[in-house]
């Protein structure tokens, strides 16, 4: 068939009479030379495949949907063009290179007694690996391989195959143990590959080649530092100590990355507080404050608390093993004794600690009058506390530091720019860090010691007059643009009310907005929010004492506390599911100063969330300003703590109900399996947002533009053949074709901006974009940073455009984003996230809230004949103790 020709095979009749592909594909595609690839899973997969897509539509390769291309070379508007430097350094590679994937098994020749394998650590995996790499270096050269630390091995040359018996001590007087070190390989990765993926011959991500190089860079840090999840921690080097026995450290994070100029190493930093690795009771001494030796009685429950859980090295013996502390002792090391087991095995008499270890080790125990430790083990292994070290590397939780501590570390965090740039590139060229070592240029792997130098945009927005560096502008003299009547509120818990409701009415007149007097006060104690059925009759007492005083609903509840409480969770739950009353929260320390910028922020939240709109865009939004009904919506799924087994994500999906503003928002929350990123609602819950938004503008939009958060590069997939396809089902279901938009928005991604200039010593401006040289090689991506950084450095989002049927240009998305940011309510600058994003992570941590509300509140009489733990195992998933009451579902109760 000629090119300029539409070649379609087995076309279905059903998806020609669909308007969004009548006019989006069918015309778009009419000179084009492409193959129609199939009907995959309905409406949501039919698309094309062929050497002419056009940029900026989707294609599918093997039944899968692939994220769109960009549709030009990048934006041209800008109000300046600032020189930039980006934490992307360049890494060269040889293609005619190739990297050979191994799979590794490594388990115990001998099963223990039991016959179920136990795991090992990946301390001892590592352990196990060097041994045999050690045994044979000829075949095995370490130097030429690197290792995950768990199933994968990459390496630059062969290596024997089968399985090896290796023999391992972690100890001098121990017994050596066997395991069994199997190798096989699995794949041959050709670089080539990866070029021809940065210079467009592939379209498919080379994941594996990726994912091989990335382990071989990470190799030689993991060896020279402490590796802490994805940071890597120097021993010596990027600390400061924060006094307690505590010290907080740097720690590098980098990740290769196809870009436009070829793959780059990002590198970023973290700061974490640790333990610092001193002999136990040094850090007891200076831990613990007045902390004595000699009145050990006195201290040892703080002792215990403080050790419990940590992990020690032991000095008395040469060992690599580290042990984890279980507790103390009852008795003191000199009354410790213990059976001693003689040559044949059998059991002797008991021999004390103290006369045991001078023995054996030839070390007398000084401290005899205090517990020893006792360790994790299935014998009893006690062992004085004298004898052991903390183990570097262990995490101090930073909601344990003290005051001054937190603060330091606060400090340490926030770096400025230019130090933060100075202290990255200290990481590229430490002898420890990514960048160096043997074992990268035994790869053919070369990473430039220089970050990436290139020219960024600076975009404007719709006239609005704002402050020309920082992009703010306050409420001196200034409204808002709707202040809702505020005819009747209730205030609770202690305060000054002669002194705060006249000042915080006074200066919700000067914002526009009308404050009635308080329909009533009540005062109340703070011990009622720890009960849950105590805290709703009150709340039920209260709207009903307001109906019966006004005729009428209570518009919203100020809730004055005297102090944070776990409470608030229950507050906030009931009175959004159970009862319907708007609260709004604030202290009363600064409720009775009331500052004027205070009482500001604190009428704009409520103005808010009883439907008023606090600022607008004086101009139409870009692209879509002359559109008739456009609708915004926003995802997130807020995740358990890493600790945390058991409890269900919670996915939230916010949507805009007005139009042209769009700055108001209606809410939708579900509860889903743990840990579960995607959407599993995602079609329903649009679909009620869409519904809400027909009700209030009696039409549904028909255009639609939807801001995925929280996702990685390695999970659009999901997003574009899962939850896009959930989405367009649910719409098809009642006949509803609107042209979507699917944008992803990043971030956790280690990507940062610095100005250019050698005199800068702030961040870059509000506004400014990148997209050349550091993103994609031709997906649609781009760097924004739409706020002004006040404290460290700003980090930019990166978003990320999956699917578009609107023909979205650089400009004129970047400039919608843009404006957007200016709508936040809760603020009088532009946000560093599109706010629809932003306000569904809001959405979906009330979730969470409304979760730990239902597990920790649940009282006796509600039990009835089921046990609590069985009613909190069904509770966590039921989506009725999320459902919100039926008079805030539509209003932004959230902000």
């Amino acid at each position: 068939m000629k090119s300029g020709q539409l070649q379609i095979e087995q076309l279905d009749a059903e998806y020609r009479s669909i308007p969004r592909f009548n006019n989006f594909l069918w015309q778009q595609l009419d000179t084009l030379n492409l193959s129609y690839v199939g009907n995959i899973n309905g409406i949501s997969s039919l698309f094309f495949a062929g050497p002419n897509v056009p940029k900026g539509l989707a294609s599918v390769t093997a039944n899968r949907i692939s994220p769109v291309l960009r549709p030009d070379k990048g934006g041209k508007l800008a109000v300046r063009t600032p020189r930039l430097l980006v934490n992307h350094f360049l890494v060269k590679f040889n293609p005619k290179s190739i990297i050979r994937h191994y799979d590794v098994n490594i388990k115990q020749e001998v099963l223990p007694k039991h016959g179920r394998p136990g795991k090992i650590s990946k301390s001892n995996l590592a352990m196990i690996r060097d041994k045999l790499f050690a045994d044979d270096p000829s075949s095995f050269p370490r130097a030429m391989t690197a290792y995950d630390g768990e199933k994968n091995i990459f390496s630059a040359v062969s290596l024997p195959t089968g399985t090896f018996k290796v023999q391992v001590s972690e100890a001098e007087d121990a017994k050596p143990r066997s395991y069994l070190f199997t190798i096989k390989l699995v794949n041959e990765l050709e670089l080539h590959k990866l070029k021809d993926y940065l210079d467009g011959k592939l379209r498919s991500t080379p994941r594996d080649i990726l994912q091989g190089m990335d382990v071989v860079v990470k190799e030689h840090p993991a060896r020279t530092m402490i590796s802490v999840s994805r940071s890597f921690h120097s021993v010596r080097d990027h600390q400061i100590h924060l006094g307690h026995g505590i010290i907080a450290s740097r720690g590098c994070q980098h990740s290769l990355k196809p870009t436009s100029q070829g793959i780059a190493l990002c590198l970023d930093y973290s700061v974490l507080s640790f333990h610092e690795p001193l002999s136990v009771i040094e850090f007891l001494t200076k831990h613990i404050s007045g902390f004595n030796l000699n009145n050990f009685r006195s201290f040892r429950r703080a002792v215990e608390g403080v050790l419990k859980g940590l992990k020690v090295r032991v000095t008395h013996r040469v060992t690599k093993q580290k042990y984890v502390i279980t507790g103390l002792t009852r008795d003191d090391a000199q009354y410790i004794t213990f059976p001693q087991e003689d040559p044949d095995g059998k059991a002797s008499q008991n021999v004390r600690l103290v006369e045991y270890f001078r023995q054996k080790y030839h070390r007398d125990i000084v401290h005899q009058d205090i517990p020893c430790l006792e360790m994790k083990s299935k014998m009893k292994n006690y062992v004085p506390m004298e004898f052991c070290v903390l183990v570097e590397g262990q995490v101090f939780p930073k909601e344990y530091l003290k005051e001054t501590e937190a603060k330091m570390l606060k400090k340490f965090s926030l770096a400025n720019p230019k130090d933060r740039q100075k202290t990255i590139c200290r990481m590229v060229q430490d002898g420890d860090g990514p960048c160096s070592g043997e074992i990268i240029r035994n790869f053919g792997i070369e990473v430039s010691k220089n970050m990436t130098s290139l020219i960024g945009r600076v975009i404007g927005v719709i006239k609005i007059p704002v402050d020309k560096e920082k992009c703010q502008w306050n409420l001196v003299g200034k409204g808002v643009v709707e202040g809702k009547p505020i005819d009747s509120d209730d205030y609770q818990d202690r305060l000054n009310p002669r002194r705060f409701i006249p000042k915080l009415i006074a200066r919700c007149q000067s914002l526009g907005i009308r404050m009635e007097e308080p329909l009533f006060y009540q005062p109340t104690s703070m011990r009622k929010f720890s009960n849950v059925d105590v805290l709703r009759e009150q709340l039920e007492t209260v709207n009903e004492r307001a109906h019966k005083s006004c005729g009428g609903q209570l518009q919203f509840l100020l809730c004055v506390m005297s102090r944070k409480d776990p409470g608030y969770k229950y507050l906030k739950w009931i009175s959004e599911t159970k009862v319907g009353i708007v609260t709004q929260c604030c202290l009363s320390t600064p409720a009775n100063e009331g500052k004027d910028q205070y009482l500001a922020n604190l009428g704009l939240k409520i103005n808010a969330k009883l439907g008023g709109s606090n600022a607008e865009l004086s101009g139409r939004l870009p692209y879509f300003g002359n559109e008739n009904r456009v609708m915004f919506i926003g995802a997130d799924v807020n995740h358990p703590g890493a600790q945390n087994k058991t409890s269900p994500s919670i996915a939230a999906v916010v949507g805009t109900i007005n139009w042209p503003a769009a700055n108001r928002y209606a809410a939708r929350v579900r509860p889903q399996y743990h840990r579960k990123e995607q959407i599993l609602n995602f079609g329903d819950m649009c679909l009620e947002l869409v519904e809400c938004y027909s009700r209030l503008n009696k039409a549904k939009p028909e255009k639609i533009v939807i801001f995925r958060d929280g996702v990685s590069e390695g999970q659009f997939d999901m997003v574009l053949n899962e939850e896009l396809t959930d989405i367009m089902k649910a719409f098809k279901s009642i006949n509803y074709t609107p042209t979507i938009t699917l944008i992803v928005a990043q971030k956790r991604h280690q990507t940062r901006l610095f100005p250019g200039d050698e005199g800068s010593t702030g961040n870059v401006s509000p506004g400014t974009v990148v997209d050349t040289t550091i993103v994609h090689p031709f997906e649609y991506d781009f760097y924004l940073c739409s706020h002004y950084g006040s404290l460290g450095t700003s980090k930019p989002t990166h978003y990320y455009v999956l699917w578009d049927e609107h023909g979205l240009s650089s400009d004129d998305l970047q400039r919608l984003i843009y404006n957007l940011c200016f709508t936040f309510a809760r603020c009088t600058k532009p946000v560093s996230l599109v706010p629809p994003v932003y306000y569904a992570d809001l959405v979906a941590y009330r979730g969470r809230l409304y979760h730990e509300a239902v597990m920790e509140g649940q009282s006796p009489s509600s039990s009835s004949s089921r046990t609590s733990s069985s009613l909190s195992t069904a509770a966590s998933l039921e989506e009725r103790f999320f459902t919100l009451h039926a008079d805030l579902e539509n209003i932004m109760f959230f902000v």
